[in-house]
């Protein structure tokens, strides 16, 4: 390994976020340092901003502003309360019935969003306030909104398989999509499981019990909102479209249901148009330079050289994906999603591919490590939206938050150690 330039890009990397450098300028300008080193400085500006422009002219990436789109209208389209509601009307009556709707409501609304962020906020400004009033701890409801809303991210459709899907080299898409399905419900079930002994011990009440006729109305109100994810996700499988077409789909499909709903109105368009484009400049000017700063590390020989010195340390693929598992979930504590999964993709697929790991597994293996990051400082998004909407400081919620991290990475290390959890689904669609 070139060790001068390794050091240079860590260290640079690590000063510009402590000095509060916006992370998509941490991870440029510690990526033209490292270059400068090898080049001369014109050319390494040059050769980065090339990088840069190149890794935004990718047809699949045309899927995140689309997705991102959808995911604000379905925020402000009344979806999240019709999904609540029938949440509450199948697991309601439980010991712990409002934290279960919580959990229920942030996986179908995050997985027909896309966003856990979108999934804390829109799930958690309705159920924070309801769980209060019935006598649930605020902290603890906050601790299960902001985990829950994770779950979005594996349960498909989800930006961030995409970018994984691209930082890959071209693991397919409806492939991750599926594999996301059996882990993200499993979570959820885990969280569902502590949250029910949390409410058992304290006593919680429950909600009463609903009659058939005002079920099925719920089923029916929340019915074209969750048809959402069999027009999508259908469509992928079947090959009617690809996953980007399928994003512009939601697009239209959620626009309708929106007006239809009488949820949202002409003037909010702007307002949304907006907000979209916002969030899509940074994730673009994220991935933008996470992959400049990826291609700079392979023009080093970075990956390569880590590669070796893990295999130097072991070839058993426990021990492997131990040590990859942990450093996964020490770089979600300290960094977003999007550059996390485009810099060390490149690093630990090679290695793990060497070791039999499929890509589709890893895949699901990194996103599960990754948002176990957003709930935790000090860069946690969804710890910060959640927080936020609950209108608490991280603190009060850290204590009821430490059960259910402890049961994220009990089912991360099972579905880590048993990959048909993440493979079954895709094998048994052909993929």
């Amino acid at each position: 390994m070139e060790y001068t330039e390794a050091f240079i890009l860590v260290i640079s990397f690590l000063i510009f976020l402590s000095l509060r450098v916006p992370i998509a300028y941490s991870i440029g300008l510690s990526a033209l340092f490292t270059l400068i080193v090898s080049m001369p400085f014109l050319p390494s500006v040059t050769t980065l901003a090339q990088r840069m422009a190149t890794s935004l002219d990718s047809f699949a990436l045309l899927a995140i502003p689309f997705f991102i789109l959808a995911g604000q209208v379905m925020n402000r389209g009344g979806i999240a309360h019709r999904l609540i509601e029938f949440a509450k009307a199948i697991v309601g009556p439980l010991p712990g019935g409002l934290a279960f709707v919580n959990i229920i409501a942030c996986m179908l609304f995050g997985a027909i969003s896309g966003s856990a962020v979108a999934a804390a906020s829109a799930i958690g400004g309705f159920m924070n306030p309801m769980m209060e009033k019935e006598g649930y701890d605020k902290s603890f409801s906050a601790a299960v909104n902001i985990t829950s809303a994770t779950t979005g991210l594996i349960i498909p459709p989800s930006n961030i398989l995409i970018i994984y899907s691209l930082a890959s080299g071209g693991v397919s898409i409806a492939a991750l999509f599926l594999a996301g399905y059996i882990p993200g419900i499993l979570i959820g079930l885990a969280l569902m499981l502590v949250a029910g002994v949390y409410a058992f011990i304290k006593k919680y009440p429950t909600e009463k019990v609903v009659g058939f006729k005002i079920f099925f109305k719920r089923f029916l109100d929340a019915l074209p909102s969750l048809l959402l994810l069999v027009v999508v996700i259908g469509g992928i499988i079947a090959g009617i479209f690809t996953a980007t077409e399928a994003s512009a789909v939601a697009v239209v499909y959620t626009f309708v249901l929106a007006f239809a709903y009488k949820e949202i109105t002409v003037h909010d368009l702007s307002t949304i148009l907006l907000e979209t484009t916002k969030t899509t400049a940074i994730v673009m000017l994220l991935i933008a330079t996470s992959v400049a700063m990826s291609w700079v590390m392979s023009y080093e020989n970075i990956p390569q050289e880590i590669s070796a010195a893990l295999l130097a340390i072991s070839d058993n693929p426990i021990v492997i994906l131990i040590i990859i598992n942990l450093i996964l979930l020490f770089v979600g504590v300290f960094m977003d999603m999007t550059p996390a999964v485009l810099i060390f993709t490149p690093i630990f697929l090679p290695i793990v591919t060497d070791i039999g790991i499929d890509p589709i597994h890893f895949g699901i293996i990194m996103i599960m490590n990754l948002c176990i990051g957003l709930c935790t400082p000090p860069v946690g998004s969804v710890l910060f939206v959640g927080c936020g909407v609950a209108n608490l400081s991280i603190q009060k919620v850290i204590r009821p938050l430490l059960p259910l991290f402890i049961v994220m990475i009990i089912v991360l290390v099972i579905v880590t150690y048993v990959p048909e959890l993440s493979l079954w689904v895709p094998r048994w669609f052909g993929f």
